[in-house]
Parts: C-alpha cells; structure tokens; sequence
C-alpha cells in the first residue's frame, strides 16, 4: 500500500463501496462501479442543500469525499429539477453506450451501498430533503430488533 495509514484506509474504504456495488450489480468491472458511483453522487449532491451536501460528505471515505466534491459549483443549488426522470437521465448520459446499464437500478445499488456504510440518521436526513420521487430510491430504512 501507501505507507501512511490515512491513504491506505480511504482505499481500503473505497475499495469495499466499489466491491459491494459491483456485487449489488452483477459487474465485474470495477471503472464501471467507479463511474456508476460517481455520477450518482453527483446526482444526489446536487439535489441536496449544501448543509446537506456537507454532512452527508463528513462521512464518506476521503477518496470518495474527494470525487464526490469534484466539480461542483454549490451556485443555485439545490437543482430545481427534482424529478426521478431528470435524476436517472443525468446517470444515463454516462451510461449511453452501454444498453445494459439500467439506471434506476444503479442509482438503487448506490443508495443501498450509501445506507450500508452512513450512518442511519444522516440516510435518513439525506430522504427527507429529496422529493418523494427520489426517496423510493432507497432502500427502506431498517427496522428495528423484536
């Protein structure tokens, strides 16, 4: 690895989210399942409040905290489009030349990767801004043992 610890950890980390989505998937391509979180990010990050935005970053791994910040221009956000076919079209322009690529089941795969590594009350204040349209995205919240 690296040698320093906090790198080796933040891949470590992003190497785990990369392997659960492309199992989630059914992929063996790990630049695909790299894209496929990225732009989803993108997605989501762009719909949410930029209070929102940093929260929810505060508890990605480095790496991902890094791509999921990258390019973005918190001028006028949140996106007024808010729509779920807005939101998955902006994960099918990536995906264009690859007919297999469904993005709504990408988008599932990368809220269920999200929901399993953050913490179950920032998932769930990250639903509540988004319109109900998008919230059907995720996986439901867990239910409490008994």
């Amino acid at each position: 690895m690296t040698g320093l610890s906090v790198f080796d950890t933040t891949l470590h980390k992003t190497n785990q989210w990369l392997n659960d989505l492309m199992q989630l998937l059914d992929w063996r391509e790990k630049n695909k399942s790299y894209l496929a979180l990225r732009v989803t990010l993108h997605a989501l990050r762009d719909r949410l409040t930029i209070d929102e935005v940093a929260q929810l970053a505060a508890q990605l791994p480095m790496l991902v905290r890094g791509f999921y910040y990258e390019g973005w221009d918190p001028t006028g956000k949140p996106e007024k489009e808010r729509s779920k076919e807005q939101f998955l079209a902006h994960i099918a322009r990536y995906f264009q030349d690859d007919e297999a690529v469904d993005p709504e089941q990408v988008a599932r795969a990368v809220f269920t990767v999200l929901a399993k590594h953050v913490s179950e009350g920032e998932i769930e204040d990250v639903r509540q801004v988004l319109p109900s349209t998008l919230r059907g995205l995720w996986p439901p919240p867990a239910q409490p043992a008994g």
